[in-house]
């Protein structure tokens, strides 16, 4: 400093003694700034406030800018960045829970469709709701009450059967239904058990729901039925008959659920003596007869009068036809069709037999021969008519085998009675027309015999369909004639489709397409003709 100060200042005298303290401030202030810019390279610490105090004015101008400036920048810039990183990790969490919740649907499909194939369960429609594991899930899912369930366990269901494990979910999710499962196997019990869990308690606004069944005997087996599932909860369940339509203006009566024909339902229609407008459930039990010409026009009115825009319907058979479920589908909306096993087949638990008879001589003999050797009460005989009905009565009667008939000229209590003392074992044979074959639930029938060729497939399942209920073993014996051979091959598919073994003599026949099957045939009687005296 000194040197480069004498050669600014040659040939002038600069007196250092004078200004020897602004020169000893100016070295002690540049030693300083050349500590604080060192240290700040090296060390780790930030360099104390009283040392950046000591600096110049422009410097420390220059470094405050060049600070805020780079600060400003960094705020800016990570900001951004942070805005970036958020938005994406906001995708990539939506993208990871709609692929959870994708993968969480298939375990769920899977997982449904492994317990449908388990209990030969086939559904069509969207959206269909899970099947049911056990009873317990309809308290655990459903919300359903103690009552209901501890009236199963007291009526021996243990578990749900598999038109109980998928149509009861269907039904509670506001689907509507057409069911299709053999005979015995607890269709009731399906239709009736979500419509109480459905209506939840008691009311005195009108009817809420109505339940259609093709004759009085259907009709009053599933009022008690219905009885026994709300028991425990006030439920007003009420069987239409004759002397209810007499009495009373129906409007006003109390009613939850409404059991009835269609005959009578359309009736109290008619008279105005009832309101449909608030039913909620609408369910039509062994639809195919429902859906027959004869109570097409009755149907057809009871719908229109169930007009509430709500309205969950639902169809129960053993048998389907394709014509019914076409006929139907025009009344329901987004339905779920649920077939257990093979569409219109029979239960695979009753062991099913073709008998040649020869003749109408050779089938009573036939019949008599049989229980000779093994009579297994309580049995069901079927015939083509009450005439023919009545005419193996009259043969039977007195062959010490308890008999008893059943058709449609007996009064309804005549008929209710025969019913009640075949159920209690009074009667071990009870001689029948297709009238009873309908639904009807005799607990324990040993063994079902087809005096009478049936007139149809479906004749056929639904008379067979008597025995072999819930699960039990059961029997059935089908006579036939020469006149009968033609329609063999009908039935032959019905008993190779439940697993039963038929000759294949039998299966190489035409399969015809046949209306009804009823032959005029010979009276029933083993009197010899006088001509032969």
């Amino acid at each position: 400093m000194e040197k480069s100060a004498s050669f600014l200042f040659g040939g002038t005298k600069f007196n250092k003694k004078k200004f020897a303290s602004d020169i000893a401030r100016f070295k002690e202030k540049t030693e300083t700034e050349d500590k604080v810019d060192y240290l700040s390279l090296f060390e780790s610490g930030n360099p104390e406030k009283e040392e950046f105090t000591v600096s110049t004015k422009k410097r420390k101008r220059k470094q405050a800018v060049s600070v805020e400036a780079v600060e400003g920048f960094n705020v800016f810039k990570s900001s951004k960045k942070a805005l970036v990183d958020s938005g994406e990790n906001k995708k990539d969490e939506e993208e990871d829970k709609l692929s959870k919740d994708k993968k969480k649907l298939n375990q769920k499909l899977e997982a449904d469709a492994i317990l449908r194939k388990t209990f030969n369960i086939h559904v069509s429609g969207n959206n269909v709701a899970s099947p049911l594991k056990s009873f317990a899930e309809l308290s655990s899912v459903y919300g359903c009450e103690s009552y209901l369930l501890r009236n199963f366990a007291e009526l021996g269901f243990k578990e749900p059967t598999p038109i109980q494990r998928q149509a009861i979910p269907v039904l509670l999710s506001g689907r509507e239904c057409f069911a299709c499962a053999p005979t015995g196997s607890g269709k009731t019990l399906a239709f009736v058990s979500p419509m109480l869990m459905k209506l939840k308690h008691a009311s005195s606004e009108g009817v809420r729901a109505v339940i259609l069944c093709p004759t009085r005997e259907l009709a009053a087996q599933t009022t008690r039925e219905s009885k026994k599932l709300a028991k425990g909860n006030k439920f007003y369940i009420k069987l239409l008959t004759k002397k209810l339509i007499r009495s009373a203006d129906l409007s006003k009566l109390p009613c939850d659920i409404l059991i009835s024909t269609p005959l009578r339902l359309s009736s109290a229609i008619k008279k105005r003596k009832l309101n449909l407008s608030r039913v909620e459930y609408l369910v039509l039990d062994e639809s195919d007869k429902l859906f027959e010409l004869g109570l097409l026009k009755q149907i057809d009115s009871v719908v229109k009068a169930c007009s509430n825009p709500s309205i969950i319907r639902s169809l129960f058979s053993a048998t389907l036809p394709d014509s019914v479920e076409e006929l139907a589908r025009t009344i329901m909306h987004d339905a779920v069709r649920v077939i257990i096993g093979r569409k219109n087949t029979a239960s695979k638990s009753i062991n099913q037999k073709l008998v040649f008879a020869g003749s109408e001589e050779g089938k009573l003999l036939a019949l008599r021969q049989s229980f000779a050797e093994k009579l297994n009460p309580p049995v069901l005989i079927f015939v083509q008519s009450k005439e023919r009905a009545k005419e193996l009565y009259e043969e039977l009667k007195f062959d010490n085998i308890r008999a008893s008939v059943i058709h449609a000229d007996l009064s309804e209590t005549q008929r209710e009675n025969m019913v009640n003392d075949f159920r209690a074992g009074k009667t071990w044979v009870l001689i029948a027309t297709d009238v009873i074959a309908r639904g009807m639930d005799f607990k324990g029938v040993n063994c079902v015999i087809n005096y009478d060729f049936p007139d149809s497939a479906a004749a056929y399942i639904h008379r067979i369909g008597r025995s072999g209920r819930a699960g039990r073993s059961g029997e059935a014996i089908t006579f036939y004639t020469e006149d009968d051979v033609p329609f063999l091959r009908n039935i032959a598919n019905v008993m190779v489709g439940s697993g039963c073994e038929v000759p294949s003599w039998i299966m190489a026949l035409r399969k015809l397409r046949w209306k009804k099957h009823r032959p005029k045939r010979e009276s029933i009687s083993t009197k010899p003709n006088e001509a032969g005296d």
